[in-house]
């Protein structure tokens, strides 16, 4: 994963009412968008994601010949680097686009309305280098399978909520990254016990990744509204989140990633 320098920034959305106003215009924004000095990305994000590393001294686990080639072909997508000169990493983003607000036209991949969605600025392009195109598709499949729940955390539909919500689509990239460095999918073999668990489900189902990546953006949700967060508690609420995702995926009874207490949060 690439690193960024420098102390980057991210984007706290205030919430103006519970659902946001569609409209046909392109240059209607229906909340307010803040800049502000931490930095949700790269460099400033990785305090939340690496927990305790112990470097060469972690075990290593043997991997069965289907595990290690699903492995493999995961780690492929890891590599692909989201390139807007490319076509069809550009209709991606608009298939997002048009997932998330299919009322609404979009003028450009270039444009003021992805604020709307949550990214840093009117290029999303810019925030992909956290997560890669990885991270877009895995929006892109939350969108499609479990539509209930994207349209739910995108417009910030559920709970009590903080007047300065977490910024839905750079929270998504932070997620995938997450996920990354807590399974070390990097690495030739899996150095910890829940990155070995993993890979068992990852031979069952190829989407399992995916799939994972849909019930951690619930659960994260689920723990932002527990602990009563604003914008300046994400960090804590993704190690917990992290934690959480942990005990859960090493649950001895657990055979499915669709068995997961965290699974049920998920509506479709």
């Amino acid at each position: 994963m690439e690193d960024r320098e420098g102390g980057g920034s991210f984007v706290a959305v205030r919430r103006i009412s519970h659902g946001l106003d569609r409209s046909s215009t392109c240059n209607t924004a229906s909340a307010e968008v803040v800049a502000g000095s931490a930095a949700w990305l790269g460099r400033g994000f990785s305090c939340v994601c690496v927990q305790g590393r112990e470097g060469d001294s972690r075990p290593s686990f043997d991997l069965t010949p289907a595990q290690e080639i699903c492995l493999q072909r995961l780690q492929q997508r890891l590599d692909v680097a989201y390139d807007s000169s490319i076509p069809e990493h550009q209709e991606a983003l608009r298939a997002l686009w048009k997932a998330a607000f299919p009322e609404e036209e979009l003028c450009g991949l270039i444009s003021e309305q992805w604020k709307e969605m949550g990214w840093q600025g009117k290029d999303p392009s810019t925030d992909f280098r956290g997560g890669g195109f990885i991270s877009l598709e895995n929006l892109l499949y939350f969108a499609k399978y479990f539509p209930k729940s994207f349209q739910d955390l995108l417009r910030k539909q559920e709970g009590d909520r903080s007047m300065w919500e977490y910024p839905f689509a750079v929270a998504g990239v932070n997620i995938t990254f997450m996920l990354i460095q807590m399974l070390d999918l990097e690495a030739l073999k899996p150095r910890s016990f829940v990155g070995s668990t993993f890979l068992k489900f990852l031979a069952e189902n190829e989407s399992a990744f995916d799939l994972l990546y849909c019930i951690t953006f619930k659960l994260m949700d689920h723990q932002w509204l527990t602990m009563r967060a604003s914008y300046m508690d994400f960090n804590a609420v993704m190690k917990s989140t992290r934690r959480q995702l942990e005990r859960e995926l090493l649950q001895e009874d657990i055979t499915r990633l669709e068995e997961l207490p965290s699974y049920r949060l998920l509506g479709r």
